[in-house]
Order: C-alpha cells, then sequence, then structure tokens
C-alpha cells in the first residue's frame, strides 16, 4: 500500500458527520474545489446531470439553515446552536432534462467525493436529505426542471463524534459530555468471502 492509499483510507475510516461548526469561513476556492471533485464522480452511462450550487454569503446561509433538518434521532439536541451553523452549503441538483431518475448513484459517488476532499482540508460535513425543497428552490431560484436531491453543509468542526460498535440499536447519542456517539456494523457482521 502506497503512502496516498494509507492516507484516503484513513480519511475514510475517520469520517463523521459534523453537525457543529465553528464561525470560520470556508474559502470559495476549496469550496469549488470539492464541486470539482464531484464532477470527476462516476457517472452511469457518463450522462453527468448533476449540477451544484454553492452557497457561501452570510444572508444566504442564515436564510437555508431553517431548510434543514439535522439529528432526527436526538432532536434537538442534535441540531446547531447559534454560533455553530454552517458556514457554507452545496445544494445537489440533477437536471431532469438529462435524466430523470436512477440518478442517485451518481449523487452518492459526487458526495462521497466532496465529503473526503473536504475532510482532508480539515472542513467538516453534514449530508442532509431531510429539507424543504420548496422554500430551497425559492431562496436559490432553482428551474422546475431541476430536482433538489440533497445539501451537503459544509465548516470547521466544533465537535468530534466517535463511531463505536453496533450494538442492540443503530440510533446515534451523545453522552454525558456531549460527545456524539454514532453506531457502526463491525467487519465481520457485513463481510462475507468468496460465498454467503
Amino acid at each position: 500500500m502506497c503512502q496516498d492509499d494509507k492516507k484516503v483510507y484513513e480519511t475514510i475510516v475517520g469520517r463523521r458527520t459534523i453537525r457543529k461548526f465553528r464561525p470560520e469561513p470556508v474559502a470559495r476556492e476549496l469550496l469549488e474545489r470539492l464541486v470539482d471533485a464531484a464532477r470527476l464522480a462516476p457517472s452511469a452511462a457518463n450522462l453527468q446531470p448533476l449540477e451544484f450550487v454553492v452557497v457561501d454569503e452570510a444572508a444566504l446561509t442564515a436564510a437555508i439553515f431553517p431548510c434543514l433538518k439535522w439529528a432526527a434521532y436526538i432532536a434537538p439536541a442534535g441540531d446547531p446552536r447559534p454560533g455553530e451553523e454552517p458556514t457554507s452549503y452545496v445544494v445537489a441538483l440533477a437536471n431532469t432534462k438529462v435524466r430523470e431518475k436512477m440518478f442517485e448513484y451518481d449523487l452518492g459517488a459526487a458526495m462521497e467525493n466532496m465529503i473526503l476532499a473536504a475532510l482532508e482540508e480539515g472542513v467538516g460535513s453534514c449530508w442532509m436529505l431531510s429539507i424543504d425543497r420548496d422554500k430551497l428552490r425559492a431562496i436559490l431560484g432553482v428551474p422546475e426542471d431541476y430536482r433538489i436531491d440533497s445539501v451537503l453543509a459544509l465548516g470547521y468542526p466544533a465537535e468530534d463524534p466517535a463511531a463505536e460498535v453496533l450494538g442492540d440499536s443503530c440510533k446515534y447519542w451523545k453522552d454525558e459530555a456531549g460527545r456524539l456517539h454514532v453506531p457502526k456494523r463491525a467487519l465481520n457482521t457485513v463481510l462475507h468471502l468468496n460465498k454467503f
């Protein structure tokens, strides 16, 4: 394994969803690089139906924040408090003139590219599907022939969630100190070698 491969693997293993951010802006150049990483992700039949709206202006990020639902299992304890909101967002769109359905696979690859590229730069993220798409469409002026799929909230982390071995429940939780714990299935429960 080369050094770069090890770094990518360590980034993947260390990735956790972040829901508390420092009030430090993410450079626009970095946000553009994240979208560049997304556009280079695999695309079924190479149709490339995805487009992205980067939002980093304070007034717009403030308008978008109420359109998002955060950590459902522990709401409202998982919501960013005032001063801990993301400083930027990437809104993922599917151009339905290019592809009406089955773009979700493209989206998964594109979002993971952005999430990992961001983390390597010290930027945390929260990929969200529970969003008010109608309000978001109005705020951003998204045309009707684009489907708003999801939102990637971005910022410098103000928390350090921990991964735990999955026990009786997949629900994440906070300990007495306020640290988020996220259950993950153990490797031996998902890995089958040569046969099931």
